[in-house]
């Protein structure tokens, strides 16, 4: 890696797992679990790379709305490989969240999820945030819900709402807004993921299918961030 301008929170959406099994004419599950395969190589690549949280969009609360085989695929393949994922990213040190909302996920799933959690909560090397049963919307509108109740009861004042307290109430509490994000499979939209955070991120779309995105275009992605200029509604230095 070239250069010491790294983001301290970069944020994938890895798309196009079913594309790229088709384009192979195998099954959209054969896709998905080539992506499994890829999500070790891109933690290893960040953690190397000094990136301080990486935030992976897993599954959208509308990824319910996909074939039943599929998603049933997708939830036993999560339950079954993430207690032993768990033991190498705590060997890592890397501590693992979740971002989403569990209710009514399959209880196997909520529990291993849980045990990943518990297992890595303290440690401090890397914080991986896997959205899971996400969406951005329904985030915001917790953390709205939340502030009315409170305001209801008399426990804040309205007026002391701020864009800081409402990022202190969602599910990425206690974390920088994300410096970077990166989608593959030549898609250009964030669909519903972390509307709030990403309001002044850097945007990177690769054609590349989650299967084929490489440490080596991992890092290409890195590259090509370094070498923007983030203004934050400023002009440019002389």
């Amino acid at each position: 890696m070239i250069g010491t301008r790294i983001p301290k929170h970069v944020a994938i959406i890895m798309d196009g797992n079913g594309r790229w099994a088709k384009k192979r004419h195998m099954p959209r599950t054969y896709g998905h679990l080539q992506g499994v395969r890829r999500v070790d190589d891109i933690v290893a690549a960040a953690r190397i790379a000094g990136i301080q949280f990486l935030t992976l969009f897993a599954f959208s609360a509308e990824n319910w709305n996909r074939p039943k085989q599929e998603v049933d695929m997708l939830m036993s393949t999560l339950a079954k490989n993430l207690d032993e994922k768990a033991k190498e990213l705590h060997k890592a040190d890397i501590k693992f969240q979740v971002l989403g909302c569990l209710d009514g996920a399959p209880e196997k799933v909520v529990a291993a999820l849980s045990r990943a959690q518990e297992q890595t909560k303290n440690n401090t090397g890397m914080t991986l945030n896997l959205a899971f049963n996400y969406g951005a919307r329904q985030e915001i509108l917790d953390a709205v819900k939340k502030f009315c109740r409170e305001a209801k009861d008399g426990r804040i004042d309205p007026d002391s709402l701020s864009e800081q307290s409402i990022s202190a109430a969602l599910y990425t509490q206690g974390m920088p807004d994300p410096d970077l994000l990166i989608r593959t499979s030549g898609e250009q939209r964030i669909s519903n993921f972390l509307l709030w955070q990403l309001s002044y991120s850097e945007l990177y779309f690769t054609p590349k299918y989650w299967p084929d995105f490489t440490k080596k275009e991992f890092e290409k992605a890195l590259a090509d961030y370094q070498k923007r200029e983030r203004r934050y509604g400023k002009v440019s230095e002389p």
